[in-house]
């Protein structure tokens, strides 16, 4: 057992004297104990047993089986209210993401103490009703009436009390042991609202805690509650009234009793709020800000690279490997398999050189620099303020506002941008974003060479290049929207007050999605290496390259051999650009060959992580959307350039 574990004694080995000597302090099957003892402490186990703590030798406690078990506590809340800022505030690192079970809904779960002792705690999908209006309310729904839980911690935004209420009414209805968090305590001040915690504590008969989920204010409070809980002495709530009309009007009256507001002049944050909001000013900003975001995420991407991954990876780990080669006497399939026919990374499809490169080198930087700036966006507040303005827009396309998210992390890298899809409510609208993403608009990496190879020549031909890829992922959605049947979900967002981010909060939550890019997308990409390295040992590589020369050469206008580096592509979209350099092409032809490139299959992670998220079905006809559109794009390209 883990310090502040609980479980309960199920054997006692040993000798009839030592079971009664234990049971006449009360350890014997059937009892609930917890181990005070810290980790690394060699000395006597400490354990508590109703309400006492008693230190056993540790050959005593060694013949004390115990079935470890954890109550489960469950943080509850409507969307915005800072619900998982106090969830990395209870658990820290210590998390792990996962899908509802039949839906694409993702929570998080970790294990926290609180009182003294170990909870398993979950994240629940934020919800502003049991009656679920999407998807997210749908599972959030069905966690929160599923058996097993312990303890409901439901949080409250202490600007939005009113509103807030109503979810928690219908909460208390289940009866369940329920304590209430008055969160962003300090915002409401800074607003002039004061909200008397013990009055509606008194009204409700409910354990309220004025919280600060950025600071941790009220974490104290919180644990001797869970504590007062554990002992059986937190308060018994009514059941609240059954109707709507009837919550609402028992909310006005509690409203009424419990919150005063005085007046306060505006502060800077509540005046950016009105000036990336409105239209005329918004709009200008949101295309400021998303330079701004490219720039930094590519500035971040590049340095980390060429200084830091790069390095280590080709003089430190290559060699390393190269020595375990040798040592191993690594040959024939095996060899060709684990390190392909060149040690050196991007050259072959070697499992443990080409297969870690991809993931941990060319993705990931760009990856971190880009959860970094989508966090700070988020727990700022300004992701639903962009997603409100391009709402009309993104309509014409097949997307409410909130397909802006997955567009623009794809600007920096389409792995984390197709993971992102995730957040839409429908296939019809997963399939069209997907099919956006890829289409819209290259990468970043890609970007950065496209403007390299281009620079030498006139701006009309970088301009050719991303004017033909957006007008090519206008033309994708505006089509998807009338071949695939549905209509287009209207937006339904709550638009939070801005807030000044936890820095320790934003780095919990970028490590856990860097995490669940390694878990999830990094086996996917090695397992498409392989499979790549298995057609190219095969000969159904050569093959393919044989069979496409002809319509590159006389339908694209490139060189015969410029089929290898669109085999390279798949792998690498920004080395096989970069590679067309030595085959002397003029602008024209650059331009083509850049187009077909960034459209005719996305990268190997990119392929991976859509089937893993479409499924094979709904990947093919985006992949097959996109190759057909490539071709016919660069052969128009080919004869106006």
């Amino acid at each position: 057992m883990k310090e502040h574990e609980r479980g309960c004694v199920i054997e006692i080995s040993g000798d009839a004297e030592l079971a009664k000597k234990l049971k006449a302090i009360g350890i014997h099957p059937g009892r609930q104990v917890t181990k005070r003892t810290p980790k690394g402490y060699n000395g006597p186990i400490t354990i508590e047993v109703m309400g006492s703590k008693v230190a056993l030798g540790r050959g005593m406690a060694k013949k004390i089986s115990v079935k470890v078990s954890c109550g489960m506590l469950m943080l509850t809340g409507n969307p915005n209210v800072g619900k998982s800022v106090v969830f990395s505030r209870l658990t820290g690192l210590d998390v792990i993401s996962s899908n509802y079970p039949g839906t694409t809904v993702s929570y998080t779960s970790g294990s926290a103490v609180l009182g003294g002792e170990h909870f398993a705690v979950i994240d629940v999908p934020g919800a502003y009703s049991l009656s679920p209006a999407n998807k997210a309310e749908e599972a959030a729904a069905k966690m929160i009436l599923e058996d097993g839980k312990e303890l409901l911690v439901h949080v409250l935004d202490s600007t939005n009390l009113e509103r807030n209420l109503f979810f928690a009414l219908e909460l208390m209805g289940l009866g369940t042991p329920m304590i209430i968090l008055l969160n962003k305590s300090d915002i409401a001040r800074r607003r002039g609202i004061g909200i008397d915690a013990a009055k509606l504590e008194a009204a409700l008969k409910i354990k309220v805690i004025p919280f600060v989920a950025t600071t941790g204010e009220g974490l104290t409070t919180l644990n001797d509650a869970v504590r007062l809980f554990r002992a059986g002495g937190l308060p018994r709530h009514d059941a609240p009234p059954a109707s709507a009309d009837e919550k609402w009007r028992l909310i006005g009256k509690l409203a009424a009793q419990c919150q005063t507001i005085s007046h306060k002049h505006p502060s800077l944050l509540e005046g950016l709020e009105d000036f990336t909001s409105r239209p005329s000013t918004g709009i200008p900003f949101a295309f400021a800000a998303m330079i701004a975001v490219f720039l930094a995420v590519r500035t971040t991407g590049e340095t980390l690279i060429t200084y830091v991954l790069d390095p280590l990876f080709n003089h430190i780990y290559i060699p390393a490997l190269e020595k375990a080669s040798g040592f191993l006497h690594l040959s024939g399939i095996m060899k060709a398999l684990l390190l392909g026919s060149s040690m050196k990374p991007m050259e072959d499809f070697g499992l443990l050189n080409t297969g870690l490169y991809i993931p941990l080198v060319s993705v990931m930087p760009y990856l971190a620099a880009f959860y970094l700036v989508l966090g700070f966006m988020e727990d700022l507040g300004y992701l639903p303020r962009l997603s409100v303005l391009l709402d009309s827009v993104m309509h014409k396309l097949g997307l409410h506002g909130y397909g802006t998210i997955p567009l623009m992390l794809g600007l920096g890298c389409k792995v984390p941008a197709i993971l992102a899809v995730r957040v839409l409510e429908n296939r019809r609208e997963r399939v069209i974003a997907t099919a956006l993403t890829l289409a819209a608009a290259p990468c970043m990496p890609q970007s950065a060479m496209i403007l390299s190879i281009l620079a030498p020549y006139p701006i009309r031909y970088t301009a050719a290049v991303f004017i033909a890829l957006a007008a090519t992922g206008a033309a994708a959605g505006l089509a998807l929207n009338r071949i695939l049947k549905g209509e287009t979900p209207e937006i339904f967002i709550e638009i939070p007050p801005y807030q000044i981010p936890s820095l320790a909060v934003l780095w919990s939550k970028t490590w856990l999605r860097l995490k669940n890019f390694l878990v999830e997308a990094v086996p996917m990409i090695l397992a498409g290496v392989l499979i790549i390295n298995l057609l190219g040992i095969t000969g159904v590589l050569s093959a393919l390259t044989e069979m496409f020369k002809y319509p590159v050469t006389h339908f694209l206008g490139l060189p015969a051999d410029t089929v290898s580096v669109m085999t390279l592509g798949f792998l690498r979209k920004d080395v096989s650009i970069a590679m067309l350099i030595p085959f002397g092409l003029g602008p024209g032809q650059l331009v083509v060959a850049s187009v077909f490139l960034t459209l005719y299959l996305p990268c190997l992670g990119a392929f991976m992580v859509t089937i893993r998220e479409l499924g094979l079905k709904d990947s093919l006809g985006v992949f097959v959307l996109n190759f057909c559109t490539a071709a016919l794009l660069a052969a128009a390209l080919n004869l106006l350039v």
